[in-house]
């Protein structure tokens, strides 16, 4: 087996994903510096260090299986699962000069056609993937998933989300209050409800627009990192066509889509990726209606007909 020099790396879509999380870690990091100062003033700065080296903990083994475990709700392979998984990773690996054995190979236990790259070692996959897709059709997924970890989507994806996390609680209680304020005005308390509605409304109107240089990227992101999401997804696609496992990475896709229109709403993910296995939004929601803009704005994943399309070159060639 020829191992490739450079095992990983990181490409434009990684580095894209870290900029537009940028934003939020700025926010993140005044969060952590405010409560820092104001529990322990003494050693403020403390606190902050502690959190900006926690990110570290994404690539330490324990910490990556104790995600595994308890967030992604994954485990390790059974002795007869890992030993219809083990080869097709070898050949997946030794198609792409990657050391497999630097990889942890888990199970979801999902009835879902689903698989997942998570921080800097985890490949999932999910229990129906295994039992129901041919060994050709599970080598591509094992693949694809391979691209995300190789090309940095992986560890670039769960960084920004972990330095995003205390933007994001501030963000849910602001959100929380408004739900509040809205409780309160449907209860028809009058009078003061209107009083807070409008205190509440005008506190958030000035916070908006004196620090617009941070709100307008804030509402913005969301929507460009779905629009990254989608272009990694499609990378991906290309480390495992241009590996030779195009043709039956594309016989998993027409799979999802038959049952997708079979069933008229989603019934499989595909692919997630980048250490989350929700459900993907390619056509239609789980109540069978059309997406909305918004909705199509902030799929991760490309719809059927453009993944296809991509690798349609890879499929002439066969």
């Amino acid at each position: 087996m020829h191992l490739a020099k450079r095992q990983r790396g990181i490409d434009a879509t990684a580095w894209g994903q870290l900029l537009l999380y940028l934003p939020s870690f700025l926010v993140s990091l005044v969060i952590v510096a405010v409560l820092s100062h104001a529990l322990l003033p003494a050693v403020d700065w403390l606190g902050g260090l502690l959190w900006l080296v926690s990110g570290a903990m994404a690539f330490h083994r324990p910490t990556e299986r104790v995600l595994a475990r308890h967030l992604l709700n994954l485990r390790h392979p059974t002795p007869q699962e890992l030993a219809r998984l083990a080869p097709l990773w070898r050949e997946v690996t030794a198609r792409t000069g990657i050391e497999g054995r630097a990889y942890e190979l888990w199970i979801e236990d999902s009835n879902r056609l689903n698989a997942l790259a998570a921080a800097g070692h985890i490949v999932g996959v999910t229990r129906f993937a295994l039992e129901r897709l041919s060994g050709g059709q599970l080598a591509a997924v094992l693949a694809h998933e391979l691209g995300h970890h190789v090309r940095g989507h992986a560890w670039s994806s769960l960084l920004g989300q972990w330095y995003a996390v205390p933007a994001r609680l501030a963000w849910s209680a602001v959100r929380g209050l408004i739900r509040l304020v809205a409780v309160i005005v449907r209860g028809r308390i009058g009078f003061w409800a209107a009083v807070l509605l409008l205190t509440v409304g005008s506190i958030l109107l000035v916070v908006a627009l004196s620090y617009w240089f941070v709100a307008l990227p804030l509402a913005v992101t969301p929507y460009l990192l779905a629009a990254v999401a989608r272009r990694v997804e499609l990378r991906a696609d290309h480390h495992a066509a241009a590996a030779g496992f195009g043709p039956m990475l594309a016989e998993v896709l027409h799979m999802m889509q038959a049952a997708e229109r079979e069933s008229g709403r989603v019934t499989a993910s595909a692919l997630s990726g980048c250490g989350s296995a929700a459900a993907m939004n390619t056509g239609a929601t789980a109540r069978g209606r059309r997406p909305s803009v918004s909705e199509k704005l902030l799929s991760s994943h490309p719809d059927y007909y453009t993944r296809l399309h991509h690798l349609a070159p890879y499929l002439e060639e066969r």
